[in-house]
């Protein structure tokens, strides 16, 4: 009998000088893998991050691979999969609440087989809740190893017990995986994984690994290989992405980088996520040299208060992200900026609190998305006072957002009888007349136009701005 591998939050959190591996021959199906899941439905659920998103793009392959078909309905399946977020506790609760419905289905359909995987599997207390309460589910992996997820899956069929997988790790980088992409135009393409800032706040060094760069041949082999297949825009994923290349001697930096993707052609480029540490004037001035490089930028700010700012272990200070601000601004004056704030983090008093919404005001964000802090186990934040009450919390998340929300109209206000470029991605939901894309800016765009658009870059002048979203016409 197989003995399970479950993490460990010590491993996780160590460091060295290990080289990363980068293996292209990890992933391996054979004759009876590839048919594990003949006249089979799977059923997959993604939590979280646009890293999650693009995993969840990985395991559809495999599982395709294994001959399951992709199916909508739960209810039908044979297999659901559960690809989770550990970076707030709501996730968690999203997650064991899916996990409750499907034991319900389970009693009335006792072959289906139930995964869970991603980020809460890389978290102790979760696979010791789940191996000692919850039994009846099937299979957890982590995000170490998905290449493993056909041996895995046979093992849990033909042995009948629960398997638990998860590697508590630094973590290599795996080549050659297979993908199904959601997107016929637009696609996420891993450039690195992992991150090894450790603020205090957050779980994901823990759950995804040491900072590891993919080489630079690997991700033009594949933005390439996008432009052959027709997509229109890419977007390059990491938890840190503007530390790209820093944990490789003599390698190419971020910078560098996106000028060798604009040079392949891509019509659109973007990156996600930035840390404000790391983020170059190199940077700046190759974005704005090359027009394939969208004007857009998600530039978490976090805090608006130094003290606070160093209880989360972020290492900069409001004046030294305002310098950043302005100096991106300044360069690109069409760029739009998003962030992400946490309100009522320990030790936030309402003075920072106001330091917080003050930078708002300074810097008039196109969007943010924002959150009651939530303390992650494990993380050092986790063993603060959390002094502030839940009360509070939601009365300054309140004020916050309203804050914010008027910069969102205001902003999509400065486009009214604007002509922008949009790629339009399909019809919209409430209006078959109506299709729907986005600006380089990254602004929802519904306009009136045929589907013979969808999957092209048009012009259209805006004729309506809303607080989330704009109206539009071609420009004829």
């Amino acid at each position: 009998m197989k003995k399970n591998i479950k993490p460990s939050y010590e491993k996780a959190r160590r460091r060295t000088k290990e080289e990363v591996k980068v293996l292209t021959d990890k992933y391996i199906i054979d004759n009876n893998l590839s048919k594990l899941g003949l006249n089979k439905k799977y059923f997959i659920i993604t939590y979280g991050c646009q890293a999650n998103v693009r995993d969840s793009e990985t395991i559809k392959a495999i599982l395709e691979d294994m001959s399951f078909k992709e199916c909508n309905d739960m209810e039908q399946a044979n297999l659901i999969l559960l690809n989770t977020c550990a970076i707030r506790e709501n996730a968690h609760n999203k997650v064991f609440g899916m996990l409750g419905r499907i034991k319900h289905l389970k009693e009335t359909k006792e072959d289906i087989i139930t995964v869970l995987c991603g980020c809460m599997a890389q978290e102790e207390s979760v696979v010791n809740e789940i191996e000692n309460k919850l039994k009846w589910v099937d299979l957890v992996f982590g995000t170490h190893n998905i290449y493993n997820l056909p041996k895995l899956l046979s093992e849990t069929i033909n042995e009948k017990n629960q398997v638990i997988e998860v590697l508590s790790k630094e973590g290599d980088i795996i080549e050659n995986l297979p993908v199904k992409r959601d997107n016929k135009y637009k696609a996420f393409v891993n450039i690195m994984y992992g991150c090894d800032k450790f603020c205090t706040y957050c779980i994901v060094p823990y759950t995804r690994g040491k900072q590891r760069s993919r080489k630079i041949e690997y991700i033009l082999e594949e933005v390439k290989d996008l432009i052959k297949q027709g997509y229109k825009e890419v977007t390059l994923l990491g938890q840190n992405v503007n530390a790209y290349g820093k944990d490789i001697d003599n390698y190419y930096s971020m910078a560098e980088l996106l000028n060798e993707v604009a040079k392949t052609g891509i019509e659109r480029i973007r990156f996600v996520t930035s840390h404000p540490w790391d983020f170059t004037d190199e940077m700046i001035d190759v974005i704005s040299k090359n027009d394939n490089i969208m004007p857009y930028f998600h530039l978490p700010v976090q805090s608006g208060s130094n003290k606070i700012l160093k209880l989360m272990g972020r290492r900069y200070t409001k004046e030294s992200y305002l310098d950043l601000f302005n100096r991106i601004k300044n360069k690109i004056p069409n760029a739009s900026i998003t962030t992400d704030i946490i309100v009522g983090f320990p030790g936030e008093t309402e003075e920072d609190f106001k330091e917080t919404l003050d930078i708002v005001e300074k810097c008039k964000y196109d969007g943010a998305y924002t959150f009651i802090y939530s303390p992650r186990e494990n993380t050092p934040a986790s063993k603060m006072e959390d002094n502030v009450t839940i009360e509070e919390k939601e009365k300054r998340l309140k004020q916050l957002n309203e804050l914010v929300n008027s910069f969102y109209k205001e902003n999509n206000d400065k486009l009214l009888n604007k002509v922008v470029k949009v790629l339009v991605e399909g019809i919209s939901e409430k209006d078959n007349n109506i299709c729907c894309g986005y600006t380089d800016t990254n602004k929802l765009v519904n306009v009136k136009c045929s589907k013979d658009n969808i999957g092209k870059i048009i012009d259209v002048k805006i004729t309506e701005a809303k607080t989330w979203s704009l109206d539009g016409v071609i420009n004829e």
